[in-house]
């Protein structure tokens, strides 16, 4: 689900022989080998996300030689964009564990929310924090939060996670400032304040259904979850005092207004030639936001603790070890996502999809729900299927267009699997197998993908 895949500069796309149907061949062949090598054989999942990229490859009829340099660039790409952004915030949640600072926002959250109104609870602040925050920078943040609450409060990890993982997808997907939802406003000429009006209109609906109702049909499913050890915030020394809960609130709180700022300043400037814009631009992109937390952690956080120089360097030092599983899964995901689109199995799914004669609105949902399976990438989906369906657009009213945008972004979010980076985000934090991962996130963003286009449907009709 990462956006910085898309921006990264790709190699020439592989050259593949045979027909369409030898492509989706090879797909549903690479992907069901992915998942036996992972639940049969119990393979690392970076080793079987390295073969099924090479099995892709062979039976789509691609050189070897290509396979390598677009595996490289997918895993290159993720973890450049994606790896960064999991090591900053691993340092900001240890900072935020070890200073007591989550046993603060734990504490708040329980104190004003009973057990019943948890998940509910959950989902708002996902939502808040998830406006301008991509995916990854948001699971990062609010992983810690979401563990802690779930073992002091002694409730079920799927029944607060869900929702907190909704309140993120949900806002990645229907409403700007994500890079998807703006690509396709750009595309389709849709009005951005009518998009996003409508966007949260179709959103709140959607979280409430995929979020905290939907996670107790989780919970009966996947079953009780230990809390993993290697995410959980531990407390190792108890701190000599603890941060205020201003100072938390603000530190947390920093990257969510430094990229709405930018996305302000997108809106309101819209000079990239101009000195503030360039500002905003720069303090607004996500790493530079999430480096400016962890920074100012450091100090409203650890030193705040009482922590010394030596502590809060062995602090953050320590965060990073039991992260680097995860970065190479996310990479090699990453990189068969590349393998993936570069064998040509995007195009083609444009192709086939491009000659259905349906509604433009679901014409554009289900393109966004092919490429989606496809390739892995929600932004990628977004991209694509708004290309294709852009001439549709063009005779539309501004609300028709802008839900044109909805529906192509809720396509864009069906059914997460072992080709997308968030499948094994979400996986690896949670401490999941496959097939409860599947579940579990899987089924939440089909739900959400579901129920999204299902009120934008007849909404169309009355607006």
């Amino acid at each position: 689900m990462s956006p910085t895949l898309v921006l990264a500069a790709a190699p020439p796309a592989l050259p593949h022989i045979g027909s369409d149907s030898r492509l989706l061949f090879a797909v549903l062949l690479s992907i069901g080998a992915i998942v036996l090598l992972i639940t049969r054989l119990k393979l690392h999942p970076f080793l079987a996300l390295t073969i099924g990229s090479g099995l892709l490859a062979a039976v789509a009829g691609a050189p070897f030689d290509k396979l390598l340099s677009s595996f490289s660039t997918g895993f290159g790409a993720t973890v450049a964009g994606v790896g960064l952004l999991i090591g900053l915030g691993a340092m900001l949640g240890k900072l935020l564990a070890d200073s007591g600072g989550a046993n603060i926002i734990a504490d708040t959250v329980l104190s004003r929310s009973g057990p019943r109104a948890l998940p509910w609870a959950m989902a708002l602040i996902a939502a808040v924090l998830g406006l301008p925050l991509f995916f990854e920078v948001g699971v990062v943040l609010l992983i810690p939060i979401v563990l802690l609450v779930a073992r002091r409060g002694n409730v079920p990890l799927m029944r607060i996670g869900i929702p907190a993982l909704a309140g993120l997808s949900v806002l990645h997907g229907l409403v700007p400032p994500h890079p998807g939802p703006l690509v396709a406003v750009d595309a389709l000429k849709a009005d951005l304040g009518v998009t996003l009006a409508l966007g949260l209109l179709i959103a709140v609906p959607t979280l409430i259904i995929a979020g905290p109702l939907f996670s107790r049909v989780a919970e009966r499913w996947v079953g009780p979850l230990a809390i993993p050890a290697t995410t959980t915030p531990v407390e190792t020394e108890k701190p000599e005092r603890t941060p205020s809960f201003g100072a938390v609130l603000a530190t947390i709180l920093l990257p969510v207004v430094l990229m709405l700022g930018k996305a302000l300043a997108d809106v309101v400037i819209d000079d990239p030639k101009a000195m503030p814009q360039r500002v905003f631009d720069f303090i607004g992109s996500p790493l530079i936001a999430l480096l400016a937390a962890t920074l100012l952690g450091m100090l409203t956080l650890g030193r705040a603790a009482g922590f010394s120089k030596d502590r809060i360097a062995d602090t953050v030092g320590r965060s990073l070890g039991p992260i680097a599983g995860i970065v190479f899964i996310v990479g090699a995901g990453g990189g068969f996502k590349q393998t993936l689109i570069d064998v040509g199995v995007g195009s083609a799914v444009s192709e086939w999809a491009g000659k259905w004669h349906i509604s433009a609105l679901l014409l554009g949902w289900l393109i966004a729900v092919l490429i989606r399976l496809a390739t892995g990438s929600a932004t990628v989906a977004t991209i694509t299927a708004a290309g294709i369906v852009a001439p549709l657009a063009a005779d539309m009213s501004s609300t028709h267009a802008a839900l044109l945008v909805l529906a192509i972004g809720a396509g864009s979010l069906f059914f997460s699997h072992v080709n997308d980076a968030g499948f094994w985000l979400v996986k690896e934090y949670f401490g999941m197998s496959v097939g409860q991962t599947v579940k579990s996130w899987s089924m939440m963003e089909t739900v959400i993908s579901v129920v999204a286009i299902a009120l934008i449907m007849p909404l169309s009709l009355v607006i």
